[in-house]
C-alpha cells in the first residue's frame, strides 16, 4: 500500500530517488506513465497490468474511450531501479508533468503519483479549500 507525501529532487539525468519503504513492491518491476491534473503515475507492474486490461476491455468504438486508453498505455514505460534506488523519468513525461528539480511523491494506495512540487502546492491548496463539497458529493457516489 502507498500513502504518504515525499520531497524529492529530480536530478539533470532525469533520475528521481524512489522512497525506500516503496521499493520491495516495485523493485519486482514498475511503469511510469502519464496521469491525470498533470502529474506522473508510477505503478508496479502487477497493478498496471490490472489497469492495462480494463482499458483492452473499453468499446474501441468510443472516441473517449480509445483516446485515454492511448493516453495511459502509449504514454508507459518500464523503469528500473538502479543501485541507489532511483529511476530515470523519459524527457516526454518529465515534460508533459512540467518537472524540473524539486518534486512530490504522492501514495495514492495502489499507484504513486509524481508532481512538479508547485503544480501539486496548487493543486492541494485548491483541494484542500473544497474538501468539505468535495466529500459531500462523493456520499452521493
Amino acid at each position: 500500500m502507498f500513502i504518504g507525501e515525499y520531497n524529492h529532487n529530480l536530478d539533470n539525468k532525469g533520475r528521481l530517488a524512489i522512497p525506500a519503504k516503496f521499493r520491495p513492491v516495485l523493485k519486482k518491476g514498475a511503469v511510469v506513465t502519464k496521469g491525470l491534473d498533470s502529474c506522473l503515475f508510477l505503478y508496479s507492474s502487477e497493478q498496471f497490468e490490472k489497469i492495462a486490461a480494463k482499458f483492452a476491455a473499453l468499446p474501441i468504438g468510443q472516441a473517449k474511450a480509445r483516446a485515454f486508453t492511448r493516453h495511459m498505455l502509449a504514454g508507459a514505460m518500464d523503469v528500473e531501479f538502479d543501485s541507489q534506488g532511483r529511476i530515470t523519468l523519459p524527457e516526454y513525461l518529465r515534460l508533459f508533468s512540467n518537472l524540473k528539480k524539486k518534486v512530490v511523491i504522492a501514495g495514492l494506495y495502489d499507484h504513486l503519483e509524481i508532481w512538479e512540487e508547485k503544480t501539486w502546492n496548487k493543486y492541494k491548496s485548491e483541494a484542500d479549500k473544497n474538501s468539505d463539497a468535495i466529500a459531500e458529493e462523493l456520499e452521493n457516489i
